[in-house]
């Protein structure tokens, strides 16, 4: 196997659509992931919801930010979609990202989409991604290394249910 496929940090499949997408190791956007976290901050809903900024969503914009990734294999449980990170695919549900945030008891910030826009995509402080769709509201890993798996390899997420 190259080393040019493969990484310690990812899945092969995954490590290798990360790198179609544009990624490598080391990769580092802090000036778009600062654009971002502006425009986050500058948005209120009408009601006034205000999205959170914090370390763990900046460091995931700024390594992440502005790719588009498509899987390269059919999933193992579900169809993957293509994920898109861009924060601002999230601007607009300042409620939704706060109500979730309110109801895990920490700060939610968006991370992108999924597919056409099919999907929300979040991360908490603590690093832990969850995706937001028609049909509820689901946990894809501790941190944005287990989400992208989970997504790209079509692995099934966990949903969220009160308790």
């Amino acid at each position: 196997m190259s080393d040019r496929l493969s990484t310690t940090r990812f899945p092969v499949a995954v490590d290798a659509a990360l790198r179609e997408s544009g990624w490598q190791p080391g990769r580092w956007d802090i000036k778009i992931a600062e654009q971002w976290a502006d425009s986050l901050r500058a948005y209120a809903s009408p009601a006034g919801h205000q999205h959170k900024v914090f370390p763990a969503a900046v460091e995931a914009w700024a390594e992440f930010g502005g790719l588009c990734i498509t899987a390269a294999g059919p999933g193992r449980q579900t169809t993957p979609l293509a994920v898109r990170i861009d924060p601002l695919a999230g601007l607009h549900l300042a409620r939704t990202l706060s109500d979730l945030g309110r109801a895990l008891e920490t700060e939610i910030s968006p991370l992108g989409a999924e597919g056409d826009d099919q999907a929300v995509l979040a991360i908490d402080s603590s690093g832990r991604v969850y995706s937001v769709d028609h049909t509820g509201d689901w946990y894809l890993g501790a941190d944005i290394d287990q989400a992208l798996s989970t997504l790209l390899l079509g692995l099934q997420p966990q949903r969220l249910t009160l308790t």
